[in-house]
């Protein structure tokens, strides 16, 4: 049985969701891989001066290779911190972040986002920027066959709506001119795939000022799920 508790705060500078997960007991032919990830950074200077910085530390994954028993079952769980920061002359006075991964199943996602479009999910363009759609989950668990793609954000934030009913929203709200967000254990459950399989890390953030709204999205580096 997995229980998920995502947990939100807002203090100026950041939201930290924490997912816990319960894990399954494997043995020594199935041991967890622990793969630490290097994460990066990417700076912006967007055409009315505004600089965005966003940059990953903390990543991580522990990779199950066959939770079914099977080939056809991967599993990993994920950790990481994004962060941003803005400069410059700007307007700006926040902004939104969307940290996600994106799974593939016999297809090249490690240039520029991903070589072939996602079969569920947010769409990304031939720089490698990931624009968010109403379409994608905050599931890890996917079925993918050979040459399928998909996204799916780890966020799963509630927040009542001005009627008082509530959203969830898969991003983490940032005022000021810094922003955070961390996740620990977020699953990526993967069935399906007979070939290779591998994730990757994308934080997109969005940011508008009085001139200008756009998207800066950082990729981690792919790691195989076996």
């Amino acid at each position: 049985m997995n229980i998920r508790k995502t947990l939100a705060r807002v203090a100026g500078v950041g939201v930290v969701a924490t997912a816990a997960l319960g894990l399954l007991s494997t043995g020594a032919a199935n041991a967890d891989t622990f793969v630490p990830l290097p994460g990066g950074s990417i700076t912006r200077t967007l055409t009315d001066g505004t600089s965005v910085h966003v940059w990953m530390d903390g990543e991580s994954a522990n990779i199950n290779p066959s939770m079914g028993s099977t080939p056809l079952h991967r599993n990993a769980w994920a950790s990481g911190t994004a962060h941003v920061s803005i400069s410059g002359k700007t307007t700006a006075t926040g902004g939104k972040i969307y940290p996600g991964y994106v799974v593939g199943c016999q297809v090249n996602i490690s240039g520029g986002g991903a070589s072939a479009s996602p079969s569920v999910g947010a769409s990304w363009d031939s720089s490698g920027n990931v624009t968010p759609s109403a379409s994608v989950g905050t599931s890890g668990n996917l079925t993918l066959g050979p040459g399928q793609a998909q996204a799916f954000y780890v966020l799963d934030l509630e927040k009542a709506d001005d009627f008082g009913a509530d959203t969830h929203k898969t991003y983490a709200p940032f005022t000021g001119d810094n922003g955070s967000v961390a996740w620990a254990d977020e699953t990526i459950g993967l069935t399906g795939c007979a070939g290779y399989a591998q994730a990757r890390s994308f934080i997109s953030v969005e940011v508008s000022t009085d001139s200008v709204v756009t998207w800066v999205t950082l990729w981690g580096k792919p790691f195989s799920l076996g």
